[in-house]
């Protein structure tokens, strides 16, 4: 019983730490727009780099991601759990996605799912990091990119997790919640329409962002 109630702080933590929107509090500090009014109006990262600069960018990525593995490392010290290291990183995301703070809205969760993803199963992480960097790179969409990250990440999870249906039902739901917020970007890529790395910010909200 003391387990699972250890099991279940830990994830409201996650929870919370997940709700610090990392684009949100490093443009008010800096003195940046309200996200929710500019570009794709999410609070992620690439809405940060296209409206700020990309100095302030990394700085939103490197939060959302720390944000992440805290909230893994946070549980493994309250419960000696990797599963519940798993469950708190779930909620880390989701808190990212609909942060309580910020009246859920949030962003993509990309940054914050690859960290959870590289703290609970590194070597398998790194692997869909350097498809996704390779994909981004080569064809300049953050968005295709991301989805990469996820999609072959719950694919590699039946080869990693030994087939536990616990492990593949998490990554299953890290993909879900990532293909799913980017529902406008797909829409975009059928059409053609779709921002590249590197383009100036759409004031239609025609963005990508984490």
């Amino acid at each position: 019983m003391l387990k699972e109630l250890l099991i279940a702080v830990s994830c409201i933590i996650a929870y919370l730490l997940g709700s610090l929107s990392g684009g949100i509090i490093i443009s008010r500090l800096a003195g940046g727009p309200d996200l929710h009014t500019v570009g794709s109006k999410s609070t992620g990262a690439s809405n940060v780099q296209r409206t700020m600069g990309w100095k302030y960018g990394i700085l939103t990525f490197f939060f959302d991601a720390v944000k992440g593995i805290l909230s893994c490392l946070i549980a493994w010290v309250i419960t000696g759990s990797h599963f519940a290291s798993l469950l708190a990183g779930l909620c880390c995301v989701i808190g990212h996605n609909w942060p309580v703070f910020f009246r859920f809205r949030g962003g993509k969760g990309v940054a914050t799912t690859g960290a959870v993803m590289l703290y609970c199963y590194p070597l398998p992480a790194l692997i869909c990091i350097a498809i996704t960097v390779a994909v981004i790179a080569a064809f300049r969409y953050i968005s295709v990119g991301s989805m990469l990250l996820v999609i072959v990440f719950f694919g590699l999870s039946f080869a990693f997790s030994g087939g536990n249906p616990c492990v593949i039902i998490w990554a299953a739901l890290l993909m879900v919640m990532c293909v799913a917020r980017h529902h406008a970007n797909i829409g975009r890529l059928i059409h053609g329409t779709e921002n590249r790395l590197g383009n100036k910010t759409n004031p239609s909200g025609g963005l990508h962002d984490q």
